[in-house]
């Protein structure tokens, strides 16, 4: 062996711990970076969390605010249609009770008619009696019923006293004793008070 081999070969476990001293300073480097790196990521990772609670409150929040914007809409909608359906059921709610009533018009006519080709007064008091009997029935079928005021106590509730007769003796007192106008009810709730003298 000669002297170049020699320093060849003293020179190489040189370099070699100069590359082993280098790899542990990049391993080094290394492990600081990776570190940071994730320190770094912890903290975005704190972050998001920090955020995340706040996003979910905003996206609940808008979403409460739309689910409250269809509601006011829909009870507008609402409040609209029942605002239409009232204003209708006032011009027409009549118009069962009319349809009811236009037959009797009808045969009323027809009286009036006959009661030119006749001078019966006979014939045209049975045809008034026919056509007002009717006339009954059909204020029956829509509800309507007449006020009891034969033999009746005074009620204040259906009755209204337009007149007081007195001397008419302790069983009529506190009784009706004439009615001077019909009253009636519809559907259990009156509609004319029956204008009655009362004795007392």
């Amino acid at each position: 062996m000669n002297i170049e081999e020699e320093e060849i070969l003293n020179e190489n476990p040189a370099e070699e711990t100069d590359n082993q001293a280098e790899e542990s300073e990049n391993a080094e480097n290394t492990e600081n970076a990776e570190e940071s790196e994730n320190a770094e990521e912890s903290e975005n990772a704190e972050e998001s969390e920090e955020q995340d609670p706040l996003e979910k409150a905003l996206a609940e929040n808008a979403e409460l605010k739309d689910k409250w914007l269809r509601s006011v809409a829909e009870f507008e909608n609402y409040r609209k249609r029942t605002l239409k359906e009232r204003a209708e059921l006032i011009l027409n709610g009549g118009e069962k009770c009319i349809t009811a009533i236009l037959p009797v018009l009808d045969d009323m006519e027809r009286a009036i008619e006959n009661g030119a080709k006749t001078e019966d007064p006979a014939v045209l008091r049975e045809g008034m009696e026919l056509i007002y009997q009717k006339f009954l029935k059909t204020l029956e079928a829509q509800g309507v019923s007449k006020i009891e005021t034969e033999n009746a106590d005074f009620d204040t509730d259906v009755h209204e006293a337009v007149a007081m007769v007195p001397g008419m003796g302790d069983d009529k007192k506190g009784k009706v004793i004439d009615c001077l106008q019909q009253g009636y009810k519809l559907n259990d709730k009156v509609i004319r008070h029956a204008k009655v003298a009362v004795g007392q």
